[in-house]
């Protein structure tokens, strides 16, 4: 993220906050300024959060901010650059806003040929996202795919639930396997994403994504899911 993305992200003065009427959490479609320069944002108060059986209470917008952490550290730009902040509702987690669209059906995301379409089951897999709907996965303008919602990313045990089935039991890309092994050997750069993430995820759920990676570069398949449990409600 470039240090004038991150300083409106992070420091820029909500102007308006629209509150946007879809998903289980309180979400916010935020304008921001900051020293002459403007963009949009997604903002997810903590205080808006669903309480859930299976995810620690409060750390949903945590995780948001983790897989953007995570998508840089691994060289991947697939999440939108996220930070964590103070807004109208409390610290929260703001996204910026992606101009895009979803697909129009599960038609057109399965019929999808691009490395993005792999990376983000990738990420899924080592994020353990247990919620890649097919409406969280966009296209710009550009073309360029960007995966959004990962408040259910990085829990301990198997989560993973997904659209993108018809990539389970394939084998995974040689260039994302080359990335995945590639951040591995790294200390450095393994290092500078558990500092980033020290307080933010437990240790335990950091080094469970640290095993997920480690078993996707030696088995170098994306694992098989249950067609049922394996798919979130609604899909899209």
């Amino acid at each position: 993220m470039s240090s004038d993305m991150h300083s409106i992200l992070k420091h820029g003065a909500i102007t308006a906050c629209e509150y946007v009427p879809w998903g289980s959490n309180y979400t916010f479609c935020v304008d921001l300024q900051f020293e002459g320069r403007a963009c949009r944002g997604i903002y997810k108060p903590r205080r808006g959060e669903r309480p859930l059986w299976d995810f620690p209470d409060g750390t949903l917008y945590r995780r948001e901010y983790a897989a953007f952490v995570t998508s840089q550290a691994l060289r991947w730009a697939l999440v939108p650059p996220t930070v964590i902040r103070q807004g109208p509702h409390g610290v929260g987690s703001m996204q910026l806003f992606v101009d895009s669209e979803p697909p129009r059906s599960m038609r057109d995301l399965l019929s999808a040929d691009d490395l993005s379409l792999a990376r983000i089951a990738a990420f899924d897999i080592v994020t353990n996202n247990a919620d890649r709907k097919a409406g969280h996965v966009l296209r710009d303008a550009d073309g360029q795919l960007w995966a959004i919602d990962h408040g259910l990313c990085f829990n301990v045990p198997p989560k993973v639930r997904t659209v993108l089935l018809h990539f389970c039991q394939s084998p995974v890309p040689e260039s994302i396997l080359t990335d995945l092994a590639s951040f591995r050997a790294d200390p450095f750069r393994v290092d500078g994403w558990s500092s980033l993430l020290y307080g933010v995820l437990s240790h335990e759920e950091m080094d469970m994504f640290l095993r997920r990676t480690d078993w996707v570069i030696e088995h170098r398949v994306y694992p098989s899911l249950d067609p049922y449990s394996g798919v979130p409600w609604p899909p899209f």
